[in-house]
């Protein structure tokens, strides 16, 4: 198929508002009631996006030699508007310096219910109002590595198809079932653990409280099914989810240090309770 590229002569064009100026939360509900967008960076997380099924709208990309990798990608996009300009040109629009060379908005998918998402699954991770979205991308990329049937997020925590979200996870988001748990803070708190309870899992809530399990413990291994949640950076799990948790689970710190970025955290926990 004969790819059509365009060479960007009015960087004000309407098409071009969705790269640099709207905001996350614009992009989310693009199309509302219908859904939204979302922006990938770089040919391998746009490719990831493409083969989990994601339609794509338009592309913005750097005007000059492609790698056969990248040829590729603009073979799979069909007959969308595809952009092409400078570097410097893109940072206009953008507001901020491409690295991957290509940005493809693309559109948001239904997500599915929990119940869908656990069916079968033996280890999933909850993430608690984690907002910070490098942190959340460094989560889903250590869920998809290390062996978690799926991620669900709670309604407090950054979207995971924020670009830099999608961006720190690799792309991995698409890689692993995910969706939210709860449709309010609110109702997370009241009913979460129950419901996590009801589809069958023990619920294992990271954090550094007097009485805690070591993380190695054989209890948490012997686990049929366990949900390990993990907090905000800093202030950590709400004490309701704690108390509400079967399990309160600790890594062991030397050195004086009293604990872990919670992305390096959720790598160590994923690691050793999927074993």
């Amino acid at each position: 198929m004969a790819v059509n590229i365009v060479e960007l002569v009015d960087i004000e064009d309407p098409e071009l508002i969705v790269y640099g100026k709207l905001s996350e939360v614009q992009l989310l509900h693009y199309y509302e009631p219908n859904g939204g967008l979302f922006i990938a960076e770089s040919e391998k997380v746009i490719r990831r996006a493409l083969e989990a099924g994601y339609e794509p709208v338009s592309m913005l990309l750097e005007q000059r030699n492609r790698k056969a990798e990248e040829e590729q990608i603009l073979d799979c996009l069909g007959e969308i508007p595809i952009y092409a300009a400078s570097l410097e040109v893109l940072k206009q629009i953008t507001g901020f310096h491409l690295t991957g060379g290509m940005l493809c908005a693309m559109r948001r998918k239904q997500l599915p219910s929990p119940k869908e998402i656990c069916e079968g699954a033996r280890r999933i991770a909850v993430l608690e109002n984690v907002v910070n979205p490098t942190n959340v991308g460094a989560i889903v990329r250590s869920a998809a590595a290390l062996n978690m049937d799926a991620v669900l997020f709670t309604p407090g925590c950054a979207d995971p198809l924020y670009r830099r979200a999608i961006r720190v996870s690799m792309g991995n988001i698409f890689q692993i079932p995910y969706t939210y748990i709860g449709n309010s803070p609110e109702e997370w708190q009241e009913e979460g653990i129950h419901l996590l309870h009801k589809l069958g899992f023990t619920t294992a809530a990271m954090a550094l409280c007097d009485d805690t399990l070591s993380i190695d413990d054989e209890r948490l291994q012997k686990e049929e099914r366990l949900a390990v949640l993990l907090g905000a950076e800093g202030d950590g799990l709400c004490q309701q989810t704690i108390h509400n948790s079967d399990y309160t689970v600790k890594i062991p710190m030397t050195h004086g240090v009293d604990s872990l970025n919670v992305a390096a955290a959720s790598a160590v926990a994923f690691w050793q309770l999927s074993r």
